[in-house]
């Protein structure tokens, strides 16, 4: 590349913290929209849901590119907008971007097109107690999943008939008047995530991490956006990988080249290692966040060539090199979350002493009229580590995370000390 690219990156939290961090590194001048107070260049005041001022911005700066971070600007066609123009998007069109966007259209594709996953029932808000017979029927072993886009809270994972009926409950309260979602049976077994950039033809995987979704120890408590996450995951061997290619991320694309979608971007897998195989829970559309913020630690390769090979159709002779070790992230989050109300503002302070080798990704701060860092959200601060192993990598995170206080700061204290999980079936014979 003989010119320093410019571009525009959607998003304001730690994912894209990441992404900046490990796209200026590959050399492009990168502007965060709104960005955060801890992301270099940001721009709070232009709102990434407005295309128009997106593409003013973006032609102000002679910015060629622009990479999406959250799903909401893909689900609103933000790819669709940009089409025909001379400003490449990378991320699917809104079409596409239904595999996240809609939980039942996403059920669907995947029953069409074989891909590995649980039973699921669908229906609407208005039929409640057809669900709460079904869910009785499966003796409330079920995952209870909001249709739309929910900020990763819209999902109920239920062991009892009393909880699917809390889960139902809360479903009518949190999303008012007309929607539709799905009841799918409870499978077991650990969970992993699988990332890759695609042209919906190839896909180029990235580690394998994974999540940690509830809030308290011990994956207990409720959904959140994500408290950690670490990579590469030990126990995703070669059997396991060759399994969730054949199960899960070869049907896939051949689903997306005969329904002809233009997909160019980040597609996630999240997916459940059950004593029968490998079945797929989601797709996001995106980078996962916490994800995000080891895997591009992690990524010894140019992301920014991954992305320009998407776009320019090379993909297929791209290779993907990963730095040895373990990375692990843990999230700082304010007192509360992931409540809807918790206060906020509070002082953060110890970022200035974190060792060399920690990132700190903000996810949630902003500045003070005196210039103070302060909290401005649920998941503040994810502190990345990395280390030799997965063990040193955990106790370095940890040692971080002593050091960066802020009233009623919380992090969940298990990130990456799951017990290995035996795995009773092989997935490929």
């Amino acid at each position: 590349m003989n010119e320093i690219p410019t571009i525009l990156l959607l998003g304001s939290g730690a994912r894209e913290h990441a992404l900046a961090e490990k796209l200026t590194r590959d050399g492009a001048t990168v502007h965060v929209l709104p960005g955060n107070a801890g992301i270099p260049n940001s721009h709070p005041d232009v709102n990434p849901l407005d295309f128009e001022a997106v593409k003013a911005f973006a032609q102000a700066h002679n910015a060629k590119l622009i990479v999406v971070g959250p799903e909401a600007p893909l689900a609103a066609g933000i790819t669709d907008f940009f089409t025909g123009s001379d400003i490449k998007v990378f991320g699917p069109t809104r079409a596409a971007a239904r595999l996240e966007s809609s939980k039942v259209w996403s059920k669907e594709f995947m029953r069409r097109h074989g891909v590995a996953t649980a039973q699921a029932w669908q229906f609407r808000s208005d039929d409640i107690a057809a669900a709460r017979g079904k869910a009785a029927e499966l003796g409330g072993h079920v995952v209870v999943k909001y249709d739309g886009l929910a900020a990763g809270k819209g999902v109920y994972v239920c062991s009892s008939l009393e909880e699917a009926e809390a889960a139902l409950n809360e479903l009518q309260t949190q999303f008012m008047g007309w929607f539709s979602f799905l009841l799918e049976e409870k499978l077991t077994g650990p969970e992993i995530s699988i990332i890759g950039l695609t042209d919906g033809r190839e896909i180029k995987l990235l580690a394998t991490s994974q999540d940690h979704k509830q809030l308290l120890a011990g994956d207990q408590g409720p959904n959140t956006g994500g408290m950690g996450a670490y990579c590469p995951v030990p126990f995703a061997d070669d059997n396991v990988l060759a399994a969730i290619r054949r199960d899960i991320v070869d049907p896939t694309l051949q689903g997306l080249q005969r329904e002809q979608f233009s997909f160019r971007g980040f597609l996630y897998f999240g997916i459940m290692l059950t004593p029968t195989g490998p079945k797929l829970l989601e797709y996001n559309v995106r980078l996962g966040d916490p994800e995000a913020e080891v895997l591009l630690p992690a990524l010894e390769s140019s992301l920014l060539d991954l992305i320009e090979a998407v776009l320019d159709g090379t993909l297929a002779t791209q290779t993907v090199r990963q730095r040895p070790g373990a990375y692990v992230g843990v999230v700082l989050a304010s007192g509360g979350y992931p409540a809807a109300k918790f206060p906020t503002g509070f002082p953060i302070t110890g970022l200035d002493n974190l060792p060399a080798d920690v990132r700190a990704y903000h996810g949630a701060t902003r500045r003070a009229a005196d210039g103070q860092l302060v909290t401005n959200g649920g998941r503040v601060l994810v502190l990345t580590a990395q280390g030799p192993d997965l063990q040193t990598a955990t106790a370095r995170a940890y040692e971080a995370c002593a050091q960066v206080t802020f009233q009623d700061a919380y992090f969940r204290p298990d990130i990456a000390q799951r017990p290995a999980p035996v795995l009773t079936a092989r997935v490929v014979n």
